[in-house]
């Protein structure tokens, strides 16, 4: 076990240097831990020596390989005492070394997304949207916080879809709705983190963005994933001067992987943040820069591209408000205590509902075949049972949810929507030795008509964390599509979220649509960062996941959790295993990106039970931390797992 020393200040190995005296909750006077173990927060080589994530050296995972799709041969990482499961090496180092210095999970959560933003930028940003589900160990209690953006004060029912949102004849925004600023929303993660900080932080906020500094301003290297975002989006960046500036060569050729960059705007917008608090992007130089790009009119291309501008003010920046939530918990099998995220997320109803649906069934009896290879072969039976319990879920999520404050849930809400008697009804529909359902009917919560909205959601990025306290952190962040609205200003980008929204207010009936755009709303979610305990309280940790990967979060967190809880799969089995799953379509998915597992019986006994399958390969970024007791082992001991699909990895105290 790695040696910590209880200190009553941070030692000049904290990156924050000081004892935060604007820490909330967390603070107390609980002494900080401190670990001085050289190695920890570094990965293993071969040889089996400690390696820096970022160095450079031989065995670095921050030094960019060729995406191939899958990487093969992840094992499940333990450590004692913490441990950060992240999408990048750089933002999970980041993270590692705020815990390692004494930090909580809130303080490494806010120099992980600083870092993020500026090595993922096609999925995440400063300036984008986020949920996070807190686990206080002290108090045992489970918060949600909201960092979703919202829409702007004069947005009305047809921004999306009209240049002059009051007229029907009106074209549509251009060069497309994306790319517009129409799909520009008022950011949240930096309200939210500090509001999470100030709960539950107990480093200095203005030493927490010190790494992301550092590499903004001396360069990092360009991993695989981002140098081909910057190549798959080229056309659309360049109608961005800032971009251009930032993501091409003097030649104008888009900069690749491997080749080294800074982003010196970048570094002065964290240190305007570091040393002004989360408000400096709300008011002030800042704000006024993000309402101004939004509202350009015309691009930075020599054909003058026209723009249709975003309608937010600094008002509308000002007036913005992170949100404490419910979390959406429920228990499953009597044995188990879920919670994640409530609206505007609908993924964690959505999840929480096909838990109730699936525990109708015996789902351990249908486990993979051979999990210590990559999580095994799913069975038949398993990916059908849990897709149709998906598509009952998605049916109901389609129709009912959205941002709460503006359109409630049927009934009692929540309570409604997971009543343990209308789950078991609605599992009754499923045929376990029948053919799949297909399309489903929403059920029948007694509520006023609403349209089904079937908006299609992109990508993301997610990390989980759990600190040293015992506290647990699971965080979904993101830019919605990749590279988001494509618009750029201090460094970072702005997302296109509002496309979330249903672009019309209304279906083809006239029937008022739930996830419609109105003033100040927030649209609907799929993000689903999620936390198991066992027993039917929150108290005794057990798992803390997410995932990106837009409409599809739903799939990929609940396949997970069914693998650790039902299928006994350890983090990174359960994390590997193949993706699966179903929206409300006839379509199931199975995640072909694996291709060394042999996949064709699963298939064909899919398709004899009628469903259509696609084998697409799929980009989950799933991250999961276990705390679990090895065989043999005397003590409970934290156990991560990473996609295989991206390019993250686990760091924790120790050389993992």
């Amino acid at each position: 076990m790695a040696k910590k020393t209880w200190l009553w200040a941070i030692t000049p190995l904290a990156l924050a240097a000081a004892l935060s005296g604007c820490g909330g909750g967390g603070s107390g006077s609980t002494p900080l831990i401190v670990d001085t173990n050289a190695q920890s927060c570094s990965v293993l080589s071969s040889t089996g020596s400690a390696v820096v994530v970022g160095s450079g050296a031989s065995g670095d995972p921050a030094a960019p390989e060729a995406a191939s799709g899958y990487r093969l041969g992840n094992k499940a990482k333990y450590s004692n005492s913490y441990m950060v499961v992240a999408n990048t090496p750089l933002a999970t180092k980041a993270g590692c070394d705020v815990l390692k210095a004494g930090g909580t999970a809130v303080d490494a959560a806010v120099a992980v997304q600083a870092v993020l933003g500026l090595v993922e930028p096609q999925s995440s940003t400063i300036a984008g949207s986020a949920f996070l589900m807190y686990y206080d160990a002290a108090s045992r209690k489970v918060i949600a916080y909201d960092g979703r953006e919202t829409a702007p004060a004069a947005a009305a029912g047809h921004y999306l879809v009209r240049q002059d949102q009051s007229s029907a004849a009106s074209p549509a925004p251009v060069p497309s709705a994306r790319r517009s600023g129409r799909s520009i929303g008022v950011p949240g993660v930096m309200r939210m983190l500090d509001m999470a900080h100030r709960d539950y932080g107990r480093l200095a906020w203005s030493g927490l963005f010190d790494e992301g500094v550092r590499l903004a301003s001396n360069g990092f290297t360009i991993p695989a994933r981002m140098g081909s975002a910057i190549s798959s989006n080229a056309a659309s960046l360049r109608l961005d001067a800032n971009a251009v500036a930032l993501f091409f060569n003097p030649d104008g050729t888009p900069r690749a992987a491997g080749t080294t960059m800074t982003n010196a705007p970048y570094a002065q917008s964290l240190r305007t943040l570091a040393s002004q608090g989360a408000g400096a992007m709300y008011s002030g130089p800042m704000a006024q820069a993000i309402v101004a790009k939004a509202a350009q009119s015309v691009g930075d291309d020599a054909a003058r591209t026209p723009i249709t501008p975003s309608l937010m003010t600094v008002d509308d920046l000002r007036s913005y408000q992170a949100k404490r939530r419910e979390p959406v918990c429920t228990t499953y099998r009597g044995a188990y205590y879920v919670c994640t995220m409530s609206p505007p997320s609908s993924g964690g109803i959505a999840i929480a509902q096909s838990l109730g649906v699936l525990e109708n069934f015996d789902l351990s009896q249908y486990a993979p075949a051979n999990p210590a290879n990559e999580g095994g072969v799913p069975s038949v039976m398993g990916v059908h049972l849990v897709s149709e319990a998906e598509r009952l879920a998605y049916a109901d999520r389609d129709k009912y949810v959205a941002d709460t404050d503006f359109v409630p849930l049927p009934g009692k809400g929540v309570a409604t929507m997971l009543d343990k008697a209308y789950l078991k009804q609605r599992a009754a529909l499923i045929r376990p030795d029948g053919n799949s359902l297909g399309v489903v009917q929403a059920g029948d919560l007694g509520t006023v008509p609403l349209g089904v909205d079937k908006t299609v959601e992109h990508g993301t990025t997610h990390f989980s964390i759990v600190d040293a306290y015992g506290n647990v952190l699971s965080m979904t962040s993101t830019v919605e599509s990749s590279m988001g609205s494509f618009h750029m200003v201090g460094g970072f980008l702005l997302t296109n979220q509002l496309t979330d929204f249903s672009a019309q207010p209304a279906d083809s009936s006239g029937t008022p649509v739930a996830n419609r755009v109105a003033p100040g709303k927030r649209p609907r979610s799929t993000m689903a960062p999620t936390l198991v305990f066992k027993g039917t309280a929150p108290g005794d940790f057990l798992m803390a996941t997410g995932s990106p990967g837009g409409g599809t979060i739903i799939q990929y967190v609940l396949k997970t959790v069914v693998g650790a809880v039902d299928w006994k799969l350890n983090a990174q089995q359960a994390t590997s295993l193949v993706n699966f799953g179903a929206a409300n379509s006839t379509t199931t998915n199975v995640d072909g990106s694996n291709t060394a597992l042999d996949l064709t019986g699963l298939v064909s006994g899919l398709q004899a039970k009628g469903h259509t399958v696609s084998t697409a390969a799929q980009s989950s970024g799933v991250s999961t931390i276990m705390r679990v007791q090895r065989s043999g082992g005397a003590t409970l001991e934290l156990e991560g797992g990473v996609d295989p699909r991206r390019e993250g990895i686990v760091l924790g105290d120790g050389a993992l």
